[in-house]
């Protein structure tokens, strides 16, 4: 079959928050043709399956929310278009695509990657067991519950306990159905004091820790979940109905076809402060870069993409190349993982893979500190951390990579004693 080819000023793919906010910016700043590529029937992203509150100001729903930045991308300009995907490449920047009107091929002056993130189901998980109905991941549930009202159940375990759990425990009561617990492998949950108490308090959900899924039961329905607690005891929880949540990976299959070199840590493409990647032309920005951050942080993600795609266009670039910027244990990733010359950087978001308290930040580069931060709230796994971008300007450009590593504790002795939250000390 014949591709029909065309040629657009930029490209964006994916509709979420972080693709309309780049498509917006452009628009409204003349660049030119800015056309963005959604796969799913309806622009908008995750959000629009997300019946909660919180976005944006107080009280406005995912829903709405999605609409109101698909409408002000509308307004600005911008092309959505819906039903297409990008299968593949034909050049560094020409995309093939398929959608209602067949298959084209797409050329732009640059590419935008804002495809986002999704969660791993219980395949990728490994989990052992038979393969029964009534397994479900967070956005599968929340589509079925708020988008189509199909039924999901009658009593779930919610696997998880992290933000994006309680937002399954709400869409399970939404649907009627009784929750009869929420279960982590982590020494402590991580919803913030305020959601926990709700869920054991209000909703009468215990929330279980250090506790692993074993097995799932059942034949053709699942029928209950094997618990494997700390201390090696086995229960079992009756349940007829299972949802994993968390345990985000960022959709980078079309990068990686690009040949768009990933970081190890996000498993996202590599960027730097500027949203570039590795080839020259194709940006990335949103949860595609960390899965993953509320719907506000991708936006503002792509909001500042748009500033560097723009430039870019006008070849007023910053110069490419840069040192990477790598992470110590405990820390898992940090985003952006390069610092590209003469590039201010807003700030990092970082993730640990244990409980830190009290943490100290230090960010060093061939030995030579380069800044130090207190993070007076500590952290958790799966809840995010974000360090200040201010020590960019003192890199070495030519040197080697950037390290950030957990210095020591706030108020103790030892590395790190007494830190100050402060710039080249």
């Amino acid at each position: 079959m014949t591709r029909r080819q065309r040629s657009v000023d930029v490209v964006v793919v994916g509709a979420g928050p972080a693709g309309l906010a780049v498509a917006r910016s452009l628009a409204e700043d003349g660049v030119g043709v800015v056309e963005v590529l959604e796969r799913e029937a309806v622009a908008g992203g995750v959000p629009r399956h997300c019946d909660h509150r919180g976005f944006g100001r107080w009280g406005v729903t995912g829903p709405q929310y999605a609409s109101r930045t698909v409408e002000a991308a509308l307004g600005s300009g911008a092309r959505v278009r819906t039903g297409v995907t990008a299968t593949g490449w034909a050049g560094p920047l020409t995309l093939d695509t398929t959608g209602p009107h067949g298959l084209e091929r797409i050329t732009a002056r640059a590419v935008v990657l804002a495809t986002g993130a999704r969660e791993r189901p219980r395949s990728a998980r490994l989990v052992p067991g038979t393969r029964p109905a009534g397994v479900l991941t967070t956005g599968e549930l929340q589509q079925a519950v708020h988008l189509h009202g199909q039924p999901v159940g009658s009593r779930a375990v919610v696997v998880g306990a992290e933000p994006v759990s309680y937002a399954a425990l709400s869409a399970l009561r939404r649907a009627d159905v009784t929750v009869a617990a929420l279960t982590t492998e982590e020494p402590r949950h991580q919803l913030g004091r305020a959601r926990a108490a709700a869920a054991r308090i209000g909703h009468g959900v215990p929330v279980l820790t250090g506790a692993t899924v074993a097995e799932l039961l059942g034949r053709g329905r699942v029928s209950g979940v094997r618990l494997r607690h700390r201390d090696g005891r086995l229960t079992t929880v009756d349940c007829d109905t299972v949802v994993f949540t968390g345990d985000f990976v960022p959709d980078h299959e079309l990068a990686r076809r690009g040949g768009v070199a990933l970081d190890a840590g996000t498993r996202g493409p590599a960027v730097d402060g500027a949203f570039r990647t590795g080839v020259t032309g194709v940006f990335a920005a949103g949860n595609v870069l960390h899965a993953v951050e509320p719907a506000l942080w991708a936006a503002r993600e792509g909001a500042l993409a748009a500033d560097a795609v723009r430039e870019f266009l006008e070849g007023a670039g910053p110069a490419p190349g840069g040192p990477a910027i790598e992470v110590a244990a405990p820390l898992r990733w940090v985003a952006p993982n390069r610092v590209a010359p003469q590039v201010p950087v807003d700030g990092f978001v970082l993730r640990t893979a244990e409980v830190l308290v009290r943490p100290v930040l230090v960010v060093t580069q061939d030995g030579r500190r380069l800044h130090r931060q207190y993070v007076p709230r500590g952290a958790l796994p799966n809840r995010s951390l974000h360090l200040a971008g201010a020590w960019t300007g003192m890199v070495d450009a030519t040197g080697g990579p950037v390290r950030i590593t957990v210095g020591g504790r706030w108020g103790t002795s030892g590395r790190g004693v007494f830190g100050v939250m402060c710039v080249g000390c």
